[in-house]
């Protein structure tokens, strides 16, 4: 297997030197509006969710933007990067899923908040997508970790949002 920035034509970027690699931990519902916000614009594909019952954990891995570098780039010059970031949930007792189906494994969805809900059904954390797609997760308390995976690449696209848009 090779590098995505090594097989991209032109595009190779040194590593990270600043050793910046995203590693979150989060254990309570501000500290996940950090992760939340460090996600934003996530890409994940549906084969790359997985609910391990027997481990009550919920896995995802997704193609972040990297907000904390989306820096203007110079004309001809790629100044955005994405990279892979896993993201585990803990203390899951369940994974409900609305607005996609699991047998979708090609599926793109685009991960717009995490957020932790307090409803009548008890204490779920939310994953809400772009297209009206969700996940529940039930849990017994908030435990989340985000880390980055590899080496990020370069990319000229800048996820944009309509400042009008109703939230």
């Amino acid at each position: 297997m090779r590098d995505a920035a090594l097989a991209s034509k032109d595009c190779a970027m040194r590593p990270d030197e600043s050793g910046a690699a995203l590693k979150l931990r989060a254990e309570d519902a501000d500290d996940l509006a950090i992760i939340s916000a460090c996600l934003q614009d996530a890409l994940v594909a549906v084969r790359d969710l997985a609910y391990v019952a027997e481990d009550q954990t919920f896995l995802l891995v997704a193609n972040r933007f990297r907000w904390e570098r989306a820096l203007r780039p110079a004309r001809g010059e790629f100044g955005y990067q994405r990279t892979l970031c896993g993201i585990t949930f803990s203390a899951v007792a369940g994974a409900s899923y609305a607005g996609f189906r699991r047998s979708e494994e090609d599926r793109i969805l685009c991960l717009l908040a995490i957020r932790a809900a307090h409803d009548g059904e008890g204490k779920a954390i939310r994953l809400t997508f772009s297209g009206g797609a969700e996940i529940r997760l039930d849990v017994a308390r908030i435990l989340c970790v985000a880390k980055d995976l590899g080496e990020p690449w370069p990319t000229q696209w800048q996820p944009q949002h309509d400042a009008d848009a109703p939230a």
